[in-house]
């Protein structure tokens, strides 16, 4: 179970999907600047066609890995003016559930900024 409070990191450029537990946490530490080993941190990696992601966090006492793959959608990951960007948990689900393909320009995927996404956290938050 993720633990509440925790702080969560979006690396804004893709990765490889063949990378493991090691070579992920190495990225977390030169993109991000934080060792995933000192816990309470998430680290959220997409791949180049925005369809799957993994999420690696540091749990007592060993690595937990995360991986999802999107059929028929696509994640709208955040961008940054660095390497990584730091989301919310809200704003974590809203980037799990994905977006239908249908919405999907025929270039890159698209790539929303962290302050976009908590902007339409808020005004949904304000609707309900």
């Amino acid at each position: 179970m993720i633990p509440v409070g925790v702080r969560i990191f979006v690396c804004t450029e893709p990765i490889d999907m063949r990378y493991g537990f090691d070579r992920l946490a190495a990225t977390a530490r030169m993109r991000v600047g934080e060792d995933p080993q000192q816990g309470g941190a998430l680290f959220v990696f997409g791949n180049r066609s925005a369809s799957r992601l993994k999420i690696l966090w540091f749990d007592r006492n060993g690595y937990v890995l995360l991986y999802k793959r999107l059929h028929g959608a696509f994640f709208e990951l955040p961008s940054g003016p660095s390497g990584s960007v730091r989301i919310e948990a809200r704003a974590l689900g809203v980037l799990l559930a994905g977006v239908e393909r249908e919405r999907r320009r025929r270039s890159q995927p698209t790539r929303t900024s962290a302050r976009l996404i908590n902007l339409q956290l808020r005004r949904a938050k304000t609707l309900q």
